[in-house]
């Protein structure tokens, strides 16, 4: 087992220069664009203990660029376990990972994080009459694209390579072995599930 960097060192070298030199503290137009671009990221947070990434996803520019020093993610109503943003009041540093469908750089943001809920702010996310119930600030200490390695090996973005059909059993399916499915009976098809979320995504 490894437990100190000089070991990792000695396995992987030392950082490329490029890679080092790419990360910026800031938003410029190429990383605005490509935000404005991505309907979807994953956020990781900490509580300094426990881990936690959640997806979060909406049409192209969901994410708004706050000057060229932050950004803001609008936070809808969910399941309410509230694990990120839990964690952001006692560790308020966040990740972001911004994805765009066919392109396989991926790019991400590090910093300080904050919740708010001032009226000003989510206004600026009015979706179908509604407003988000926070919105969720990251400043841009570290900003940097990803090379498209995991893309190429994964194959992410070729339709030749994902499956004929879905390769693992239903969400209802799964539901039931976890936790038991009620009501009892038929048990609702994906597409069915999938309805009901769209009813309350905002």
């Amino acid at each position: 087992m490894i437990t100190d960097e000089a070991a990792l060192r000695a396995i992987y070298g030392p950082p490329m220069q490029r890679a080092v030199d790419k990360q910026l503290d800031r938003i410029d137009d190429h990383v605005r664009a490509f935000i404005a671009a991505s309907p979807f990221l994953t956020l990781a947070t900490s509580d300094g203990e426990r881990l936690d990434v959640s997806p979060k996803g909406d049409a192209p520019g969901f994410v708004r660029c706050d000057g060229d020093r932050a950004i803001l993610i609008p936070d809808w109503p969910g399941n309410n376990r509230l694990d990120g943003l839990t964690n952001l009041l006692s560790h308020p540093r966040a990740a972001a990972i911004f994805l765009i469908p066919g392109v396989k750089d991926t790019l991400r943001i590090n910093g300080p994080a904050a919740i708010h809920d001032e009226e000003t702010i989510r206004a600026r996310f009015e979706t179908r009459g509604r407003l988000p119930l926070t919105v969720i600030r990251i400043e841009t200490e570290e900003v940097f694209l990803h090379c498209s390695k995991a893309f190429l090996r994964s194959r992410l973005w070729q339709p030749e390579s994902w499956p004929p059909e879905r390769p693992i059993p239903s969400t209802a399916e799964m539901l039931d072995a976890h936790i038991g499915y009620a009501p009892a009976g038929p048990k609702p098809t994906d597409d069915e599930l999938e309805a009901r979320y769209a009813k309350t995504l905002y």
